[in-house]
């Protein structure tokens, strides 16, 4: 700090420039007379003006910077520069629900990843960017299939039957759509983990809260970024089918019986799209003055499948303008954006049917028309003979106003409109393999189209006061009121028997309607959601945090009487480091410990579900000779329907150590989840149908989480940075039945394929989720026959064991468990003068995965396609049909080197460009595991029986779209 002299008197001002360690100004630091309470902030230019007499004493904050006091002498200029804080993490301004804190004020399980923490490129969807960065948040992408989503967890299953996802809030929008977003536009994700964070946002939030906060404008001139990179996709690795040669070697040898045509084809890679070639280009504009900001973006991103005929190509704009007026003290805000997304989605399918043809066999006749086989498609034929396309529309609005209507107190109230339109089309060749073989009128064209849309509206002004009194008590408190209204429509159409090819799917009527050719479905539905929400936080010294939360909520989806519902909330925190008890503690820099304690709803399942389901009967004969439809009960209602309540203990502690080199938290939580929705079967009488939608039985759970970060270097050229995450989690179905309601067990996880398989996982009350119960595996009889052991540990064969869904008769056992024991990632950073490098690696561990693959295809039994070369060597004992059990059970414990990024940024004298970075990435590079099926990384490992992008919990499947690595380059530069 350089301070330059000079005479002052009292009640006169005092003027200053505020820089940062290079010298540039610094706008908006606060400063403050702490002697007479006072205060400003500096302009655009970082200077300011203050009063202040002789012996005041002026104190000068900024985030992330280290914080200075200065007692007024005889100057009257005064020149300031601020140096970085060593501990900004623990200063950073976090994004809550309805508000904000620093990282010091927290009481709650909250995790911050910010646009340093991210992956550098090539994420298909924004929550890409958070795999492995939060600990207890899993992340899991089912393909490299650039038209699926992936499937999110935190902490473990909250539900059965409803809603296993947390809520996404964006810019305070809940249920926001992540759709919106790039990569280029996101500041940064708030993870609300636990119940006292997450209770604010009442019976959306069971599963947890993740809020988005997006890139705004900031003060100064006009300031353009861009970013822009492409991708290509190879074979991560081919599977281990026979190829033509060893076909016809096996069949020689006398090993398989089957047919050798005199061919040699390989249609897997035929299926590839060798020419693969994603493009992502992002440019925006921000800047702004005292008064007003605001920020601009455009994106287009082509993702080129590794698939042939499947891709997704996006537009995508946004606009957020902020202004300021009445003396500064109302603040209006305004956002805007659209995408507008057209995907591919005919090719990514089909891998089985070409794995495991008889490679000696053409696709083609002789005389080069397709080969049609019944009940086994041609994929070749398929995609060239159909299309399946989509276009989605999004768009969203949003306006916020901020109004200072008096010192310490504000309102607050934003409106927000959401519009998402899918528009399906398909249409089949005359002639094609399809329209054959679904009896297209007969082999003449098929079309479909559909389309849904889903709108929502939300409105929520809130009031918040704050009061800081003697600097050592600040309160705050806030309430506000929260409606939202969301309706889906759709619409769907299809018919067939066309002439000719002309208008595809753009004229379902040019040929006659006519019943069984022609199919058309619409459904219209929607709900209300409305609460009214209070929190109080208060400080002691800085030190001591305490918050308390109330949300009363009513929902349109529920029974009659239980419309509304109270879900609560409290937390505290303690910096104990701040204590004068700790002053000789000189290693340890920071240390919190947090403890709360809070209740959320689960409203995530389908409208209507309180009320009787009608479903169309037999046609009757009525007076007039007419016969009509009729039209009965189905599934009964429940005027008693009532949300799903978790109730969730954490506990927590936050530290920073060495000089703030080692830093950290640790969590400790235990939930509850009551009140479980399900369909039931219902007793006959009272009721009248044979099934009802309602609440019973209880999960738990139980975890610990870890988040480690580590400057193991840092010097004027180099650095090196660790940063570890890491989670373990115990899942339990505690109940499942009532007096009036009863299960057993839930089954679930169809194993599907040849053979009466069923399936593979029963949960029954007390035992943990995601096991697997099956037979186990004993020995083979001499002439490859199955044999298991049963209950009495005897070794029988297949047909002498019992199946029995009850626990003290079946002879299945537990066999396995799906769900990974422990959560791993870790990240290094380095960087030597203007090189940087990223390697992340993740592991899960010690978990099981069904290997359908072996199991459909390593069994030469009663087979003649391809199959794998392992059921000659690993799998020839056998000699029997197609079995689940523990046999095919593997560990599905791995390594993954994830990512791996290298940039270079080059340094400019002229001011006129800002930044220039150009950077390599390598993902999916290397996988460590003794898996032998597909990548286990993206087999299912969350959710209670919800199929997930076409994939269950713990199962591998048997057309996996290929596991790819992908290598892209970028550049990303400012000026």
């Amino acid at each position: 700090m350089n301070i330059l002299n000079g005479r002052v008197q009292a009640q006169k001002n005092v003027t200053g420039t505020v820089v940062d360690d290079s010298g540039l100004p610094i706008p908006g630091v606060g400063i403050k007379n702490i002697t007479s309470g006072k205060g400003v902030v500096t302009d655009a230019t970082g200077k300011f003006s203050i009063e202040a007499n002789v012996g005041d004493v002026i104190r000068i904050s900024y985030i992330g910077y280290i914080t200075q006091n200065i007692t007024i002498a005889n100057q009257t200029t005064l020149n300031i520069k601020l140096v970085v804080s060593s501990d900004t993490k623990l200063d950073d301004v976090v994004v809550v629900g309805y508000g904000s804190r620093s990282q010091r004020e927290l009481t709650s399980a909250i995790t911050k990843v910010d646009t340093s923490q991210f992956r550098q490129s090539g994420a298909r969807n924004a929550l890409d960017l958070l795999q492995g960065k939060v600990a207890g948040l899993q992340i899991t992408r089912s393909s490299s299939n650039p038209n699926t989503g992936v499937a999110i967890q935190l902490r473990g299953v909250t539900s059965i039957s409803g809603t296993a996802s947390p809520l996404i809030v964006i810019d305070g929008i809940p249920g926001g759509n992540l759709d919106l977003l790039q990569q280029d536009d996101i500041e940064s994700f708030t993870v609300l983990k636990d119940g006292s964070a997450a209770a604010i946002y009442g019976t959306r939030a069971n599963a947890g809260v993740i809020l988005v906060t997006t890139k705004k404008g900031r003060k100064g001139t006009a300031q353009f970024s861009y970013n822009g990179y492409a991708k290509h996709e190879t074979l991560y690795e081919r599977p281990d089918f026979m190829n033509a040669t060893q076909f016809r070697e096996k069949i020689a040898a006398g090993q398989y019986t089957a047919k050798d045509y005199g061919g040699d084809f390989n249609y897997f890679d035929d299926l590839i799209n060798k020419d693969n070639l994603t493009n992502y280009q992002n440019l925006s504009v921000s800047g702004g003055s005292d008064k007003s900001n605001y920020r601009g973006s455009f994106t287009y991103n082509k993702l080129d499948g590794f698939a042939r005929e499947n891709s997704r190509e996006q537009y995508q704009f946004r606009m957020s303008l902020t202004q300021k007026g009445f003396k500064d003290k109302v603040t209006a805000m305004f956002n805007v954006a659209s995408n507008i997304n057209r995907a591919n989605l005919l090719g990514g399918g089909g891998w089985e049917a070409v794995l495991t043809k008889n490679p000696t066999e053409s696709y083609y006749n002789p005389n080069g028309s397709y080969l049609f086989t019944r009940n086994i498609t041609n994929e070749i034929a398929r995609l060239a003979q159909e299309t399946s396309k989509r276009d989605q529309q999004t768009y969203s609005v949003d306006g916020k106003i901020d109004i200072d209507i008096m010192k310490d107190l504000k309102a607050s109230a934003f409106v927000a409109y959401q519009r998402n339109q899918y528009v399906d089309n398909q249409y089949r060749l005359l002639g094609s393999q399809n329209s054959v073989e679904n009896g297209d009128a007969p082999g003449g064209g098929y079309a479909y189209k559909g389309t849904r849309l889903e709108q929502n509206f939300n409105f929520e002004p809130t009031i918040e006061y704050s009061k800081t009194i003697k600097d050592k008590h600040r309160l705050t408190g806030m309430i506000g009121y929260s409606y939202r209204y969301e309706v889906n429509e759709e619409f769907s159409a299809n018919n067939r028997g066309y002439t000719n090819d002309i208008f595809g799917e753009n004229n379902l009527g040019s040929v006659p309607v006519a019943v069984n050719r022609i199919g058309i479905a619409s459904n219209k539905n929607d709900n209300t959601l409305i609460a009214l929400f209070g929190r109080v936080h208060y400080t002691f010294d800085g030190k001591v945090n305490f918050e308390a939360v109330l949300r009363r909520e009513g929902s349109s989806k529920f029974g009659a009487n239980n419309k509304w519902a109270s879900f609560p909330a409290i937390s505290a925190s303690w910096e104990i480091t701040r204590e004068k008890f700790m002053a000789n503690a000189k290693w340890l820099n920071f240390l919190k410990i947090r403890a709360g304690y809070g209740e959320t709803g689960n409203s995530g399942f389908e409208n209507y579900a309180s009320l009787v389901t009608l479903s169309p009967g037999n046609l009757y004969p009525f007076p007039g000779g007419q016969w009509l439809q009729t039209y009965g009960p189905s599934r009964n209602p429940n005027p008693n329907l009532r949300w799903e309540r978790k109730k969730e203990y954490n506990l927590g502690l936050d530290f920073a150590m060495f000089n703030n080199k080692l830093s950290g938290s640790v969590d400790v939580f235990k939930r509850d989840i009551e009140d479980l929705l399900y369909t039931y079967t219902s007793p006959q009488p009272p009721y009248v149908a044979s099934t009802i939608y309602t609440n019973v039985g209880t999960i738990s759970a139980k975890g610990i989480e870890l988040t480690l970060s580590y400057a193991a270097i840092k010097n004027k050229d180099f650095s090196w940075n660790v940063d570890f995450a890491g989670s373990t989690i115990d899942n339990k179905l505690v109940t499942f039945s009532n007096d009036e309601f009863r299960r057993d067990m839930v089954p679930f996880g169809s194993i599907g394929g040849a053979g009466d398989l069923g399936n593979a996982f029963r949960t029954y009350e007390g035992r943990n989720i995601g096991e697997f119960w099956g037979k186990r595996f004993n020995s083979f009889t001499p002439d490859g026959k199955w044999l298991f052991t049963n209950r009495a540990g005897q070794a029988v064969p297949n047909a002498q064991i019992n199946t029995s869904p009850f626990r003290d008769q079946t002879d299945l056992q537990v066999i396995g468990n799906a769900i990974p024991k422990y959560y791993l990632s870790l990240g290094n950073t380095f960087t030597y003068k203007q090189f940087d490098l990223r390697i992340f690696l993740r592991s899960k561990l010690d978990f099981d995965v069904l290997n359908t693959v072996a199991l459909s295809y390593g069994n030469k039994f009663g087979t003649q396609g391809n199959l794998l070369n392992s059921a000659f060597t690993k799998y020839a004992e056998i000699n029997d049909t197609y079995m689940y059990s523990d046999y095919y059970l593997e560990n599905g414990s791995f390594l993954k080197v994830d990512e791996v990024t290298l940039g270079y940024t080059f340094k400019f004298k002229d001011k006129a460009f800002r930044s220039l970075r150009v950077y390599a990435v390598g993902q999916n590079l290397a996988l460590l595991t003794g898996y032998t099926g597909n990548d286990p990384d993206l087999i299912q490992d969350t959710g209670l029986g919800q199929e997930i992008n076409g994939r269950s919990l713990g199962i591998d499947t048997r057309s996996p779209y290929p596991t790819t690595r992908s290598f892209v380059f970028g550049v990303n530069f400012g000026f």
